[in-house]
């Protein structure tokens, strides 16, 4: 990934997970040939999400997105995923930022409980 819309997007996600719970740990991790820079991996209390870059969209997925509320429907892949829930986003896709962070929060609040 080098400087183009998807480096932007991932940007931005990390900017809204840090404004929703500043004290979110980041790392990276599954670093392999194909993808030297890793995965972003966001985790409090256990892990919130990952943020991962394909061809054509970057993918935040939710660890326990099943069990969130998401009154505004972001998630909109792996549905049918008995846990997990993700988010594709696409070029020129808008995302609502405050969903977003009230997503972050949850899933800070379910790794709590």
């Amino acid at each position: 990934m080098s400087g183009d819309w998807r480096t932007d997007r991932v940007d931005e996600l990390r900017s809204l997970i840090k404004q929703a719970e500043p004290d979110v740990v980041e790392e990276s991790k599954w670093r392999k040939p194909s993808n030297p820079d890793g995965v972003p991996t966001f985790s409090l209390d256990g892990l919130i999400c990952t943020v991962e870059t394909y061809k054509d969209k970057v993918k935040a997925t939710f660890a326990k997105g099943a069990s969130l509320k998401d009154p505004e429907k972001l998630f909109n892949a792996s549905l049918d995923a008995g846990v997990r829930r993700a988010i594709d986003l696409y070029e020129g896709d808008e995302l609502d930022a405050e969903a977003f962070k009230a997503l972050i929060r949850e899933a800070v609040n379910a790794n709590r409980s």
